[in-house]
């Protein structure tokens, strides 16, 4: 199987995997593995306070998402710089070795 095939289909698998959620769970309710967490602790002692609080509270739901996704984005653009950086210093070393 050449190359660009194999990622065709790897990034076909991604697609269908991503949109069977979505598709198949229409009215699932996506949350977040934090409120999950604070819900089964509750169920198990009733008394439980959490020890600690965050400092910073957005005002919406949209900053929140926001900030969200500017932390990922920041985390995809280091691993992607540190995967393109080693791959272009492997590629510098075989041509210098080539040479």
């Amino acid at each position: 199987m050449r190359k660009s095939a194999k990622n065709l289909a790897l990034f076909a698998l991604v697609i269908v995997l991503f949109s069977f959620p979505i598709i198949f769970m229409k009215d699932a309710p996506f949350e977040g593995a934090d409120g999950m967490a604070e819900e089964a602790i509750t169920e198990i002692n009733e008394d439980y306070e959490p020890w600690f609080s965050s400092f910073f509270e957005p005002q919406s739901g949209e900053i929140e998402t926001l900030i969200f996704s500017l932390q990922a984005a920041i985390g995809a653009g280091a691993i992607g710089y540190f995967f393109g950086f080693m791959k272009g210093k492997r590629s510098y070393k075989n041509q210098i070795e080539n040479k």
